[in-house]
């Protein structure tokens, strides 16, 4: 069964008109349920995430400031989101849900987190909506607990480079971090992934493909990961608002399909946080999201 992580504190209440989508958390399981996609019995509600988790990953200093909101106004202005201990609970049930997911990927294949893909978040600092880097956490979660784990790749296909992610990760021989994202888009100041692509504006489907079908493979075949976790961002789009991509919805659902049938046919198990999106048209958030999910039921189930 394909299991879900998801909470109805995912959705968080923005001042109208912030550009983060919040509403998508909302829409994305409804449209889920409703066409039939998934049932009731697929969505799990994650706790909160253990101290211990979080320090695997993340400062001390930081993590306990963040949760005692005593971040200076420096240190909160990166992050974008007006702080409160329900933002950071959130943060915390995000990050716990893709600990979680990590089970079910390990017995079905194949599990996924409504939100997650907080790949801004460094070790000890937030920046642009993320705060605790969910996929990092997780990822040394398996590695501390899981003995048949000793290799993770972290692809990383949102528009954006995962800059916390890399930072993390950046002396670990045991996490593999790959980034495919926009040259001039931010961040501008780029950390080092162990594979990175920087995408020209307006790439367009044929050329994304034709790199990733090749890439992919070979890094797989290199590194031998044991498992794999995937940011799925559907910032890719041409119409994307913050990305300077030139996707097309049938283009990003190949990209997912093309990830999703490759980790199947190679038996990695495959973990999924949906990353950023920001298009002028929510549909196109909803519809870009929604086909990740029903890749899944169809390639896996």
């Amino acid at each position: 069964m394909l299991k879900i992580a998801f909470d109805k504190d995912y959705i968080y209440e923005l001042e109208k008109g912030h550009r983060f989508p919040m509403i998508k958390y909302e829409l994305i399981p409804e449209q889920l349920v409703r066409e039939g996609t998934c049932s009731h019995d697929n969505f799990f509600s994650p706790k909160m995430l253990s101290v211990d988790h979080a320090l695997k990953t993340h400062d001390e200093h930081y993590y306990n400031r963040l949760c005692n909101l005593n971040l200076t106004k420096k240190e909160e202005r990166p992050i974008g989101f007006p702080m409160s201990m329900e933002l950071v609970n959130r943060e915390k049930k995000i990050a716990r849900g893709t600990v979680d997911c990590c089970n079910f990927s390990l017995k079905y294949g194949v599990s996924m987190n409504i939100a997650g893909g907080t790949h801004h978040a460094f070790y000890d600092r937030g920046e642009a909506f993320c705060m605790l880097n969910d996929q990092a956490i997780a990822a040394n979660v398996l590695l501390a607990n899981e003995e048949t784990i000793k290799k993770i790749l972290i692809v990383d296909l949102d528009v954006h480079q995962g800059n916390g992610t890399a930072s993390i990760f950046n002396n670990s021989i045991d996490v593999f971090t790959l980034s495919f994202h926009g040259k001039n888009n931010y961040p501008f100041r780029k950390e080092k992934s162990d594979f990175d692509l920087e995408l020209d504006d307006n790439t367009n489907d044929d050329f994304y493909l034709q790199k990733l079908r090749k890439h992919l493979p070979e890094v797989i075949e290199k590194f031998e990961p044991n498992f794999i976790f995937y940011l799925s961002g559907v910032d890719v789009l041409s119409n994307d608002k913050l990305g300077k991509l030139g996707l097309s919805l049938e283009g990003c659902k190949e990209r997912d399909r093309y990830v999703l049938e490759l980790c199947k046919k190679n038996k990695i198990p495959l973990q999924i946080s949906m990353g950023g999106g920001y298009s002028s048209n929510l549909k196109d958030i909803i519809e870009a999201h929604s086909n990740t999910f029903r890749l899944a039921q169809e390639i896996y189930f």
